[in-house]
């Protein structure tokens, strides 16, 4: 595997896995914004913590019956290609920014948000300042969904093929590497995936000292 791959696969890897956490935020950060203003039920709320411990391998082979020629998606077409990847990463990390976005935004809204209503803001005005104020927590969360969904290898595999030059990512290359014995490739690309872990870590520990100021 030359230099040339390596920086390929680390390419497509943040770029699927950025975008399953684009897709995965869209509807997450509302999702948490109704349950920490109007729901605030937290058997949901534990429903959705449970559901992030869920396997990544069973997420993965629900969307091949649903992706496959004789599933009912398999009109799509999406089954080895990147997009399949993007949608079951997206599926895995929208419980986690659920829960950790709706505590950040439950401690703000009991803060700031029902002062606001009572000093007579309009409740665009308390949402705005909701979210104002819960932006370093809410990206935090988002950096936390993008940290699961590029060290994920279950859905990955099923749905993408480890296809070279195509759906091969970082930690499904990894395991090809380890299966063929080639444990020095295995290490650079583990390396490299430590790195943007590691980089993940500081930049969350940042927007942590934000929320606490």
């Amino acid at each position: 595997m030359v230099d040339s791959e390596v920086v390929e696969i680390t390419i497509r890897s943040i770029t699927v896995s950025g975008s399953a956490t684009l897709l995965a935020s869209s509807w997450s950060i509302p999702i948490a914004y109704i349950l920490a203003t109007r729901c605030r039920s937290e058997l949901v709320i534990s429903v959705v913590e449970a559901v992030v411990g869920i396997p990544t391998v069973l997420i993965g082979l629900l969307l091949y019956l649903l992706l496959s020629s004789s599933g009912p998606l398999g009109f799509l077409h999406m089954l080895y290609t990147p997009q399949a990847i993007v949608v079951g990463e997206a599926i895995l990390i929208t419980p986690l920014i659920i829960s950790t976005s709706y505590r950040v935004l439950r401690n703000v809204v009991d803060t700031y948000g029902e002062l606001a209503l009572t000093l007579g803001a309009s409740e665009r005005q308390a949402m705005l300042l909701t979210l104002r104020e819960s932006l370093p927590g809410i990206l935090a969360s988002i950096i936390m969904g993008f940290s699961r969904a590029i060290g994920e290898l279950g859905i990955a595999l099923i749905v993408g093929g480890n296809i070279r030059g195509y759906t091969r990512v970082l930690t499904t290359a990894i395991a090809l590497e380890v299966s063929k014995g080639e444990f020095e490739k295995a290490i650079a690309l583990g390396t490299v995936l430590v790195v943007i872990t590691i980089t993940i870590s500081i930049v969350l520990r940042l927007l942590k000292r934000l929320t606490l100021q």
